[in-house]
């Protein structure tokens, strides 16, 4: 018998039963606090969170859909979510086990009219690729074009809005939340409308056109086409454009992957800074990679259109940090949203290391080597003397798939292992 996503009643019991078991464990841990010295506390907190950790990334791997997608956006969003919730999610980067062949076929009948083998000249049952709101097929054409099929998941769109409610709530009653209502729910907004717009194929249709309109002049930037008589809501089918996974890339040498890193930094600051457009899913397997340094992308599922007056502010934020202008790093987290000025007053002292660390690969005065890279470590150890100003700043929702896509795309920078001096790059787009 076919495997088959979970039913809105069977996902809302599991979402349930995850919040009901974190917040009972959180509770007990604050309990028992009382009564222990303060070295014992942590330790148990700890062992707490963690515990709460695995036991939400597990039941967002066995549901899918939306919650496991907001949880494979929180595990590269380290400034959402606590390492040990982070750590744990990280694992949904990698996991996602498809659906059985019989739901896929019926998911493409029901919206396109007829099953695979009228559609499509050939269809193959193995999924080329899966993830958490679908998977995708390799098929040809009538007329002979390669392509891929993506299909969605039967139901996903339903369950989306009670998926993040319970999620919220779960994270709210686990204690690994600290941030105030008001921001958690802007956040939450953001995501919400962001799945809205990934779960309409489309949308994401329209968006893979905009990509390819952006890019037509751009021989260092491949963008599928749509096949749009082989696609509707729920099922998008596009030109297949082959090209090497990420770690796949170890006999291209040195210069190659300097010419790839070169390009997808170019390729993200031009969508922030240029097009105000951004491809906003930086994970590695929506990446392909060419010999002749040609980058290949996919999945247009999750875009996000940037507000200008923010990106204005993002701007004057990193030139006040090349320029070591702390005040301006100031008043540019203000207009960011990421300052909570309701919060205590921060000495302008407190930026200098953090700029120090997180402007490195742009300050270096040869080639920056990403594969060498420890900038998480060492931000890492910036943060027990930073706990004291922790609600004086706050995840701003505007910025939620920004950071995503930087500090993800940081990730895959380190993997490929690129060199380079990225700063004259930048530079043309700050202005003066």
């Amino acid at each position: 018998m076919a495997q088959r996503p979970a039913t809105k009643g069977r996902r809302l019991f599991r979402l349930a039963g995850m919040t009901a078991r974190v917040a009972t464990r959180y509770t007990t841990s604050r309990v028992k606090s009382v009564f222990q010295n303060e070295e014992d506390a942590q330790r148990d907190r700890a062992k707490a969170h963690a515990e709460a950790g695995q036991l939400i990334a597990q039941t967002l791997g066995e549901l899918k859909g939306a919650v496991m997608k907001v949880g494979q956006m929180a595990s590269i969003a380290g400034d959402l979510l606590p390492k040990e919730l982070s750590s744990a999610l990280g694992a949904l980067q990698r996991e996602a086990p498809p659906m059985d062949f019989e739901v896929i076929a019926e998911q493409i009948e029901r919206e396109l009219g007829a099953p695979p083998p009228m559609l499509f000249d050939h269809f193959e049952q193995e999924p080329f690729a899966s993830a958490s709101i679908g998977q995708v097929h390799r098929a040809r054409t009538d007329d002979g074009r390669e392509v891929v099929v993506k299909v969605q998941y039967p139901g996903v769109d339903d369950a989306v809005d009670s998926d993040l409610a319970h999620l919220k709530i779960a994270l709210r009653a686990s204690g690994l939340v600290k941030i105030k209502r008001k921001a958690l729910d802007a956040v939450f907004g953001e995501l919400r409308a962001r799945l809205h717009e990934e779960l309409d194929y489309c949308n994401e249709a329209d968006n893979v056109r905009l990509f390819g309109e952006m890019y037509d002049d751009d021989d260092a930037v491949v963008v599928p086409q749509v096949v749009g008589e082989r696609s509707s809501q729920r099922v998008l089918t596009l030109t297949y454009e082959p090209g090497h996974h990420i770690s796949e890339l170890e006999d291209f040498g040195q210069p190659v992957l300097d010419e790839i890193g070169a390009s997808l930094f170019r390729v993200i600051a031009d969508q922030i800074f240029k097009h105000q457009v951004l491809h906003a899913d930086p994970n590695p397997g929506n990446f392909a990679f060419r010999p002749d340094g040609t980058v290949v992308l996919y999945d247009f599922g999750c875009v996000k259109r940037l507000d200008p007056e923010i990106i204005q502010a993002y701007r004057d934020t990193i030139r006040a940090g090349f320029d070591e202008d702390y005040e301006g790093i100031e008043q540019g987290l203000v207009r960011l949203g990421a300052r909570n000025t309701d919060g205590p007053s921060v000495p302008l002292s407190y930026y200098k290391p953090w700029r120090d660390i997180f402007m490195r690969p742009l300050l270096s005065d040869g080639p920056y080597d990403f594969g060498a890279s420890q900038l998480q470590n060492e931000a890492i150890k910036l943060v027990p003397g930073s706990l004291k100003y922790l609600s004086s700043f706050q995840p701003p929702a505007e910025l939620v798939f920004l950071d995503r896509v930087v500090v993800g795309h940081y990730g895959n920078l380190r993997t490929l292992g690129a060199r380079g001096q990225y700063r004259p790059l930048l530079e043309a787009y700050l202005g003066s």
